[in-house]
């Protein structure tokens, strides 16, 4: 038994001194691959933690989201692009719209998945965006088949934001494909970014006493995995309201400029004929990674517009052109149910709407609601 412990023990010896012995390209081999594998596993630890900490629109797997913002006016827009496709539907509810290819996402038309939605401003100039879209998606080879090509599906809506600024500063197809360029699946900027560079809200007593407001996101994953998400531009004629608290967060104000009114107050007193038609606009996207149909999808749609009006008011008025996109992945193995994600999509809705506001900063003329919180405590 000793002979033969001693014997295991100078073998062991002798392998341990064949590493240590080796050619030094080995040796440098084994250590290279030692770092390798910690790269690896930091790298992977990084990604796992924005991942948990991505509570945006690419909060769902398979959705990238890209802005390209003229700083210089402000305007821009956004794009959300599905590059597998996503079955998508479309809920418009204000009375002056700007869209494109809604009509395709009705559910008894033919095509079932888009490839992109946009948001823009420039009002109908900035539809030239999906253009640039377009060409970006065929250049990776992605659309819908046809005997002779494949044709993008790329839904979008815009938003009017000419009178902040140089209005010939506006959106192009350029600019939607360098936005489309950019996306990627990270936390998704908000603020005065993409579409939401140039919106404002609060514009029923005029916009001398408006405010700045921009792009907001927010969503929400269940424990089976189910994930809801909204990205919205906000750009209404009416107030952000706190739904939590039904405080005016971003809005109208006060004849001076330096504090909040309510517009569910003015109107009530016959205080305001102001707003003019078609110069607003609050359009957004709801995505999630449920499995539907384009009935489905609408019916998203339809349901999210809650959010809406929860968090701005007035809303769906004559002088908007409210827009709702949804789009769903597919790509949880569960049964989602619509009451769910509807009931969902309304809730993350108007946290964007919410975030949008607060994310926002203020641009000669236009105060964000943080300048009026500052001056407020000072």
């Amino acid at each position: 038994m000793e002979e033969t412990s001693f014997f295991r023990s100078d073998h062991e010896r002798k392998s341990r001194r064949g590493l240590c012995s080796a050619p030094w390209s080995r040796r440098l081999a084994y250590v290279l691959i030692f770092f390798l594998s910690c790269s690896l596993f930091l790298a992977g630890a990084t990604v796992l933690a924005q991942q948990e900490h991505n509570n945006t629109l690419t909060a769902v797997a398979g959705v990238k989201v890209g802005h390209y913002t003229l700083s210089e006016r402000p305007t821009g827009c956004t794009v959300v692009l599905v590059e597998g496709g996503a079955v998508a539907g479309v809920d418009v509810r204000g009375a002056a719209p700007g869209t494109r290819e809604t009509d395709l996402l009705n559910p008894i038309n033919l095509v079932e998945k888009a490839h992109a939605i946009v948001l823009s401003g420039g009002s109908a100039f900035g539809l030239d965006t999906a253009t640039g879209v377009m060409r970006y998606l065929e250049e990776h080879n992605i659309g819908f088949e046809t005997p002779f090509a494949k044709v993008p599906i790329v839904p979008a809506a815009i938003l009017f934001d000419l009178g902040v600024g140089d209005p010939k500063i506006r959106p192009t197809a350029d600019c939607g494909y360098r936005a489309a360029t950019s996306a990627t699946n990270g936390p998704v900027p908000e603020g005065n970014v993409g579409a939401g560079a140039g919106a404002t809200v609060g514009k029923l007593a005029g916009p001398k006493r408006s405010m700045k407001a921009g792009l907001g996101t927010a969503s929400i994953t269940l424990s089976d995995g189910l994930t809801v998400a909204a990205l919205v531009a906000v750009n209404a004629v009416g107030d952000v309201i706190n739904p939590s608290t039904g405080k005016v967060i971003a809005g109208v104000r006060t004849e001076d400029g330096k504090a909040l009114t309510d517009a569910r107050t003015l109107i009530r007193a016959g205080a305001l004929n102001k707003a003019k038609p078609g110069q607003n606009t609050t359009i957004g996207v709801i995505a999630t990674n449920a499995r539907f149909t384009k009935a489905q999808a609408t019916k998203v749609a339809q349901m999210a517009h809650d959010g809406f009006a929860r968090a701005l008011s007035p809303t769906h008025t004559p002088f908007d052109g409210d827009t709702i996109f949804t789009i769903a992945t597919g790509a949880h193995q569960g049964n989602a149910d619509l009451l769910t994600v509807g009931a969902l999509a309304a809730d993350v809705m108007a946290e964007a709407i919410v975030r949008a506001a607060r994310q926002a900063t203020g641009i000669p003329g236009y105060p964000a609601a943080r300048n009026l919180e500052q001056s407020t405590t000072k």
